[in-house]
């Protein structure tokens, strides 16, 4: 079955006379990681410390060096998808969220839905690898849809940049990933109830993102942004 879902791509695609002007998936998405962050807020701290063992993505877990922390073997599979849906603290769920509101519509509306969702989570799957095989021998769980995120601003800026748009995406990529890089230096910037910002997943993502964007963009659209 292809990704996309028959309706009309591109900027062009019509968004009816919905009060908010977002696609639906997007709606859909924060809605799911609000509720997920408010099933965390309402747990007890021994569920909770369990939901982000096992729904994380813990590196160490991977590469057989989790020590006495014990991660379900089926929770190695689902992880690479659920991490997306956790949040740290009510910041960094509204900082996200903000972000996937400002990257995630206009790629919705050049990709569709399904291709949409399908190239989020998989810009998703490939920060935590990326993560992983940097952090290999650790056992702080990754969470966040940071690297769905960077993952679509790496997508929306080759899109724009294809369309005409900004003269070259070489400048902002690099202060962007230079940014990351910086605050990993430095140990990290910590966010509110003490999670540090997972640059080394930000810059996979957004490389991801940047890279595979065109193999997700529909055929119907794809010779606009060759």
């Amino acid at each position: 079955m292809p990704f996309d879902d028959g309706g009309r791509f591109g900027p062009w695609r019509g968004t009816g006379d919905r009060a908010i002007n977002l696609p639906p998936v997007i709606l859909w998405l924060i809605g799911l990681n609000l509720a997920v962050h408010v099933v965390r807020q309402m747990s007890d701290m021994a569920f909770d410390a369990r939901m982000l063992a096992q729904l994380g993505v813990v590196a160490a877990a991977y590469t057989g060096d989790a020590g006495p922390l014990a991660v379900d073997p089926l929770a190695l599979l689902v992880a690479p998808f659920s991490f997306q849906f956790l949040h740290g603290s009510w910041l960094h769920l509204g900082i996200n969220m903000a972000t996937l509101v400002a990257f995630g519509a206009p790629v919705e509306r050049v990709l569709g839905t399904r291709r949409f969702l399908a190239f989020y989570l998989a810009s998703g799957i490939a920060a935590a690898l990326v993560h992983i095989g940097f952090y290999y021998d650790s056992i702080q769980p990754l969470i966040g849809a940071s690297g769905g995120v960077s993952g679509l601003f790496g997508g929306v800026l080759l899109l724009l940049r294809r369309l005409g748009k900004p003269a070259s995406v070489l400048p902002i990529a690099a202060v962007w990933i230079g940014v990351n890089v910086f605050f990993g230096v430095v140990g990290g910037v910590a966010m509110a109830g003490g999670d540090s910002i997972a640059w080394v997943a930000h810059i996979g993502g957004f490389i991801f993102g940047l890279a595979t964007i065109r193999f997700f963009v529909p055929g119907s659209v794809l010779p606009l942004v060759r």
